[in-house]
């Protein structure tokens, strides 16, 4: 990095594992300085690890439940301490509920998913937006994962397919309402990138004729790269809304 380059600082929540963890790793090997947000401290230090011994002075480990505003406060006190400033938001932490048909979800599920999914981005974009605001040189750019579900739904999934869509609507409105003080908002809908998460698509998920398939996925290196793309982009362009899936699964009609 030459002397005239700014630093650039991102925060990337839920990355102890998954998406989260393959997208802080691409961020630090693109000479980012990253926060690591997520709720399991040893997870995030493992993702450290994995990012060798040079990107270590560049990593910034935070401990935060993304759904509780007190720590999403903390988090962004440490970010301001430690760097000074955000230049990008990867909105990624979330959760589900093991598939259960729509009739006997339990209010307690849906409210556990509402509060990670939805209420976590909002309280993450809503910090990042108002330091992007105030900072010199002003703005930043907050990406929000969406996942394929943001456009069409799994079976039994009606309180991630919820949230999901919910993401996008808070995408455009920050869109919208970041412009005039150059903060971009994009969104990436990723489908079966092969992680942790994804392991029980190589057993056979449900689909929607009711039958059980093993569906393929794809190397979850390959959305971090779409990710680091997208972070690199000048603020006078933006990606809206960016989809990358494994070519042969199941989306269009999802069959």
């Amino acid at each position: 990095m030459s002397a005239t380059q700014q630093q650039k600082i991102a925060l990337v929540t839920g990355a102890g594992s998954g998406v989260g963890r393959a997208c802080a790793l691409g961020l630090l090997a693109a000479g980012w300085a990253v926060a690591l947000a997520g709720r399991r401290r040893a997870a995030l230090e493992e993702t450290v690890a994995l990012a060798g011994e040079e990107a270590r002075s560049r990593a910034l480990v935070v401990p935060a439940d993304v759904a509780d505003p007190a720590a999403v406060d903390s988090l962004f006190a440490a970010i301001r301490q430690r760097f000074g400033r955000l230049d990008l938001l990867f909105n990624n932490a979330g959760g589900n509920v093991p598939g259960t048909p729509f009739e006997d979800l339990k209010v307690e599920d849906w409210n556990r998913v509402v509060a990670v999914n939805l209420t976590g981005s909002f309280l993450c974009a809503q910090a990042a937006f108002r330091m992007m605001k105030e900072q010199t040189p002003r703005g930043g750019r907050i990406i929000n994962n969406g996942s394929i579900s943001a456009h069409a739904p799994r079976p039994d999934s009606a309180p991630y397919t919820a949230t999901k869509h919910a993401i996008t609507g808070l995408t455009k409105s920050i869109s919208l309402d970041g412009r005039k003080y150059d903060i971009a908002c994009g969104q990436i809908d990723i489908g079966n990138a092969a992680t942790p998460m994804t392991e029980r698509m190589q057993r056979g998920v449900k689909q929607a004729n009711g039958e059980v398939m093993v569906e393929p996925t794809m190397d979850v290196r390959h959305v971090a790269n779409a990710l680091v793309h997208m972070a690199s982009l000048p603020l006078d362009s933006n990606i809206q809304f960016l989809t990358i899936m494994a070519t042969k699964m199941p989306f269009i009609g999802r069959g």
